[in-house]
């Protein structure tokens, strides 16, 4: 029997932690019996874990800075309109041989509107096919703060065009969608939580690794700069300078950056590594975890009961980690060290504070691939019992 086929488009623009969310549930919708093609348009990541799902990879854009102010291609130039026309032509191609069960696209229209050049004319082909796939929106449970009400109406507009089913990886115990979506309200009958996505059960930690260490990581690195130099200089004021400590830079960080840390700590025994394939493992060993806010660091930390000092990134007017940060502090989950006063100071009386503190204990849903996999299902099987259609594209 033919699997049913999920055509899933993601785009990760600075770090990799979409990328790595979207992996997690192409393996979840895997084992529940689906096959997903795997669409990306960011940069290639190595030992991405997507299963046994289809990737392709369409030619990659990424952000020209931290702040999101541009978006260039592989090589760096801004793209245009000429490089626009060969991606969507790229993904409309990948789309009509296909021939899904389900559409599911990564954040956009509540991001990613750079790209609708390509995903509004995506969305077109997809509600226009017959039979007429699922469509349906896979977005995290916090939005980057906003205060515009035309692009709010424009959201709306296009979800209940298009969308059959906003997927929501969180869970209203922790915080509702509405508190960073002002509309919400106006799409609550295609809301659905799928509690929040945490990746397999992690391998075990390999190699010469010991229990209690100090792990200090920066996510895919691109920004990680700063939270790594503190760390550093960190280490000796701290109540744990005699553990073992482990940096993580990410693959992202940039070469003069990794040397220069490299240089600083040439004469202590901090292991400093780009890269972990088994970075969930060192989270369960480890007696304490130093890094940036993101969601799927964060879930990781939860699900592995770890005390952990957080410094949420908020360059270009990011909200999403601060927001984060402050609900589960305020819930004694982790201790936050705001990045506008990061010094060596700072972030070692944190790392006190969280190492005197009680593991973590979460009693939020974290089974959010298989959550997602099920939504994803009835959503298909809704839109199923729908046909044959006559009606016009969108949810009418």
């Amino acid at each position: 029997m033919t699997r049913p086929r999920i055509f899933f488009y993601v785009q990760h623009l600075l770090g990799i932690g979409h990328l790595r969310r979207a992996a997690a549930i192409a393996r979840g919708l895997e084992r529940h019996g689906l096959a997903v093609v795997f669409v990306s348009g960011g940069e290639p990541v190595a030992d991405l874990d997507l299963g046994q799902a289809e990737i392709v990879q369409l030619p990659p854009a990424r952000a020209g800075d931290s702040r999101f102010g541009s978006i260039v291609d592989a090589d760096g130039r801004p793209i245009d309109d000429a490089w626009r026309a060969r991606r969507r032509e790229a993904l409309l191609a990948v789309f009509e041989r296909s021939a899904p069960a389900a559409v599911l696209v990564e954040l956009y229209p509540f991001g990613r509107r750079p790209f609708r050049f390509e995903l509004l004319p995506l969305l077109e082909a997809a509600a226009g096919r017959r039979p007429r796939p699922a469509i349906l929106c896979s977005v995290r449970d916090i939005l980057v703060g906003k205060n515009d009400p035309q692009r709010t109406a424009e959201v709306v507009d296009i979800v209940q065009r298009y969308f059959d089913t906003v997927l929501v990886h969180g869970d209203p115990g922790l915080i509702e969608f509405g508190a960073t979506f002002a509309s919400a309200d106006r799409i609550a009958d295609q809301l659905r939580y799928t509690g929040y996505v945490v990746s397999d059960a992690p391998a075990p930690a390999t190699g010469a690794v010991e229990r209690g260490e100090i792990l200090i990581s920066a996510g895919g690195g691109a920004v990680g700069g700063p939270l790594l130099r503190a760390a550093v200089d960190a280490r000796r004021l701290t109540r744990v300078a005699q553990q073992s400590w482990r940096i993580i830079t990410g693959l992202n960080l940039p070469d003069s950056e990794f040397a220069a840390l490299r240089s600083a700590l040439a004469d202590s025994d901090v292991v400093l590594e780009r890269f972990r394939g088994d970075f969930q493992g060192l989270l369960q060993r480890c007696r304490l975890s130093v890094s940036q806010a993101g969601y799927n660091t964060v879930m990781e930390l939860l699900a592995a009961g770890t005390r952990a000092v957080v410094v949420p990134f908020a360059d270009g007017g990011e909200t999403e980690q601060p927001v984060r940060a402050r609900l589960l502090a305020e819930r004694g989950l982790l201790t936050v060290v705001e990045p506008d006063g990061l010094t060596a100071q700072s972030l070692a009386a944190g790392i006190d504070a969280a190492d005197r503190a009680p593991r973590p204990t979460a009693s939020f849903n974290m089974s959010g691939t298989d959550g997602t996999a099920s939504a994803v299902l009835e959503t298909i099987e809704s839109v199923a019992r729908r046909r044959p259609e006559t009606v016009s594209p969108g949810r009418a």
